[in-house]
């Protein structure tokens, strides 16, 4: 194996009320608001070392569905070695590029697993 899953970076959930959700994360379970991307309307939320993003629903109507990915924190990311490593396994992954997640901005590549869940592949942080 090229890589070593070291944690569940975040999960990016699909919520139909924004403020409500928020307001549960945080006054339920101790959550913190990390940082807000007003572009996309995507709430990053402290969940111990990981993360637990909110992003609207599609739609503003649940589909069934309401996870958006996971994200996995791996060591090392080499992206050529990736994109290898899953392209042997019959999958096509994105081009990198950099994302946030619970530990800051860095790499990151995705993929569909065999029932089409999007999985992340996180690298580290990138030094800012």
């Amino acid at each position: 194996m090229a890589f070593e899953v070291k944690m569940i970076d975040h999960v990016v959930l699909y919520v139909s009320d924004m403020a409500q959700s928020a307001q549960f994360y945080r006054d339920v379970l101790g959550c913190k608001v990390v940082r807000h991307n007003e572009k996309l309307n995507l709430m990053h939320l402290s969940a111990g070392a990981s993360m637990i993003d909110l992003l609207p629903m599609p739609g503003g109507q649940s589909t069934g569905s309401n996870v958006d990915h996971v994200a996995l924190q791996i060591s090392p990311f080499e992206p050529d070695a990736l994109i290898a490593h899953l392209r042997n396994h019959s999958l096509e992954p994105t081009e990198p590029r950099d994302r946030f997640g619970a530990g800051g901005t860095g790499p990151s590549l995705t993929f569909q697993d065999p029932d089409g869940n999007t999985i992340e592949l996180k690298g580290p942080a990138t030094p800012s």
